[in-house]
């Protein structure tokens, strides 16, 4: 029998696990059952919390998407200049993606969900962090330009990310960051005005 905790409590408790459950199987696969045996909890249980596995899933996109902006913006409130926000901003990323693995599985994965709601829910977040980007270039361009370059950033992070996690290896994230940060900070100072 599980220990009876505060519903907010539980909740967390839940999400916290039902984030490997989904990374591992893949949205299809992974069963309620699945999550309430992790969460050493009952379905019914679990049902108090989550109508459908869906509403769950959805819940699990939106925390982890929380918690890369969050990293991100604490990175970049340390940053003194342009170069800095480059190299801090690239290191949060990749930090992230090798502290919360199967969060960034959840989202960038080859087996996360494409439904209509989620795939939505993804676009919000990769638009949340691009909007994030965009004001911190300090190149003289118009502003759709600084979006694009900022949308170009998050793709670039994002592929380098899902081919290092598609390997299956243990990576340096904090060597990877300077790699990435290099290149950005090189094409981000020549930027101008076309």
């Amino acid at each position: 029998m599980s220990v009876r905790l505060p519903a907010s409590a539980r909740r967390e408790q839940i999400l916290e696990v039902a984030v490997s459950v989904f990374a591992r199987y893949g949205f299809h696969e992974a069963s309620m059952n699945d999550v309430a045996d992790a969460a050493g909890v009952t379905k019914p249980v679990l049902y108090q919390h989550f109508d459908s596995k869906q509403e769950l899933y959805v819940a699990l996109l939106e925390e982890a998407g929380s918690r890369l902006q969050e990293q991100f913006s604490r990175a970049v409130a340390a940053a003194l200049d342009g170069k800095q926000t480059t190299e801090y901003s690239m290191q949060a990323y990749f930090r992230w993606v090798a502290d919360d693995h199967d969060a960034f599985v959840l989202l960038f994965g080859s087996r996360a969900a494409r439904d209509e709601e989620s795939t939505a829910v993804i676009r919000r977040i990769t638009e949340s962090m691009a909007s994030s980007i965009a004001p911190l270039i300090s190149a003289d361009i118009d502003p759709d330009h600084r979006h694009r370059l900022a949308v170009g950033l998050v793709g670039m992070v994002e592929g380098v990310s899902r081919h290092l996690v598609e390997r299956g290896e243990a990576f340096d994230p904090d060597l990877v960051a300077r790699q990435m940060a290099d290149l950005a900070w090189a094409g981000l100072r020549v930027a101008h005005r076309t």
